[in-house]
């Protein structure tokens, strides 16, 4: 059975599923042989789970029951820090090679409630740590669209298993935009919801007060989708927010916002500014109201994302000691051995963060960096608070430029730049949304990037629908 893969979305299959067009077994087929053919040039998926076809099965008995819902058969891929039960995780570093996960995440029950099927595991940079998959243990992804340009990161398997049609959706986690940012450069749909929204538990943790996990889709309509599917409290995610507290007074959209002065930094793409100029005209021709905000400590996002992700990252990597689990080097003592292992185990980018944080949490250096750190997030969160009082979102660019080539970034300072975009809406946790719009001189797909306010996810969803129409 011939599936047509590339125009495929999740609404259109859970109809063809329910009409009998094709069954959840066929579908899975269809993209196992997709993956099979693709993904030795583009490698997304560091492995396709053997059970994927049996999961499959399952879905079709449901449907045939009538117990069918929203995600019931609908293939997809998970980023390789997520955790299902029986099945290898290791967040594409050495140090957690052949571990196999004893539990499921909260996600990965949630989609097995719902009949998903989980194709596979997808490559990523290591511990998320990166914007191209370029620290990845198991080599770079390339992008989908031109095979000479990374994927971006740190989501990039995922992103690119969704572009290249090897899954109908997939889950990232975004920590300062490892979901958006490689949605840029493939040309999707990314969502990074509100923090609190979707569970974090069996989420291998980076920064803990900035993970979220979300959606990869083809449509603004299929992400929805999936965060509905979600977006559950959690009783063993302390950081969940309770349902009834999941509360935005804006219904709807007229007044977007767009930060000017945060769009003038070094570094940004001058067809990226272009093309963003042509989307708010988009944006006015559907009748929003575009005007100018003022945003002044929007710009220090990054610098404060550099002393808090570190910070965080010293302290969620310290359990990786090759004595519970993981990869384990021996040495002459315990403490020769926990060093060995973890110079054996951790990439360069990971020791790098590891040294950081270490550092800005030191005696003598908490209170001069991470303390202002924090103390400056708060700052960033009131300034967009009262920001949203006036519109009802903000407009940037997802990216400060298309995707570029492997080794293009030479520095880590540059790697970092990637981000400058996206780091706001996670370190004052509100929701935001990437969106293709348009593409370079070059074939390269540019973006545009809505934040919300916190629990605003509808907004975002009413205007990507009506965008991506356009």
């Amino acid at each position: 059975m011939s599936i047509d893969l590339k125009n495929l979305t999740i609404k259109k299959a859970h109809d063809g599923l329910l009409n009998g067009e094709f069954t959840s077994l066929d579908l899975t087929n269809a993209y196992i042989e997709e993956i099979k053919k693709r993904n030795t040039d583009v490698n997304a998926y560091l492995e396709v789970f053997e059970d994927a076809v049996s999961q499959a099965k399952v879905a079709d008995e449901m449907i045939k029951n009538g117990n069918a819902k929203s995600l019931t058969g609908i293939p997809l891929a998970i980023k390789d820090n997520l955790l299902f039960k029986g099945h290898r995780a290791g967040a594409s570093s050495k140090i957690l090679e052949g571990y196999v996960s004893t539990y499921d995440a909260k996600v990965i029950e949630d989609l097995k409630s719902e009949g998903a099927v989980i194709l596979g595991r997808t490559n990523m940079d290591e511990f998320a740590m990166g914007s191209s998959t370029e620290t990845s243990a198991y080599g770079i992804t390339k992008n989908p669209v031109n095979t000479e340009m990374v994927a971006g990161g740190s989501s990039g398997g995922s992103a690119a298993a969704v572009a290249g049609d090897m899954a109908l959706f997939s889950l990232g986690s975004d920590t300062g935009g490892s979901i958006r940012q490689p949605a840029g450069f493939c040309g999707i749909v990314g969502l990074k919801p509100t923090y609190g929204t979707i569970s974090r538990s069996g989420l291998m943790a980076m920064g803990s007060s900035l993970d979220i996990i979300g959606p990869f889709t083809k449509t603004v309509e299929d992400s929805e989708i999936v965060f509905n599917a979600l977006a559950k409290e959690d009783v063993k995610d302390s950081t969940s927010v309770k349902m009834s507290d999941r509360i935005c007074d804006k219904k709807n959209v007229r007044k977007i916002g767009v930060p000017r002065s945060f769009l003038k930094g070094d570094g940004i793409n001058k067809e990226t500014l272009e093309n963003f100029e042509k989307s708010l005209e988009k944006l006015k021709s559907l009748g929003y109201e575009i005007v100018d905000v003022e945003v002044p400590l929007m710009e220090y996002s990054l610098a404060v994302y550099y002393v808090l992700m570190p910070a965080e990252v010293s302290t969620n990597l310290s359990r990786f000691d090759g004595i519970r689990f993981g990869l384990s080097v021996s040495g002459k003592d315990v403490a020769d051995s926990y060093k060995k292992t973890k110079e054996a185990g951790f990439g360069a980018e990971a020791k790098r963060r590891i040294l950081l944080g270490t550092y800005v949490l030191s005696h003598g250096y908490y209170d001069a960096y991470y303390n202002k750190a924090v103390k400056l997030r708060h700052k960033i969160t009131e300034e967009m608070n009262k920001v949203f009082e006036n519109v009802d979102l903000i407009v940037t660019p997802t990216t400060p430029s298309p995707a570029f080539k492997p080794g293009a970034k030479a520095s880590p300072l540059e790697m970092y730049m990637s981000d400058v975009f996206t780091v706001p809406a996670n370190i004052t946790g509100v929701p935001a949304i990437s969106i293709p719009a348009g593409f370079s001189s070059e074939g390269l797909p540019l973006d545009i990037q809505f934040m919300a306010p916190h629990f605003g996810e509808s907004l975002l969803f009413e205007v990507g629908k009506k965008f991506e129409d356009k």
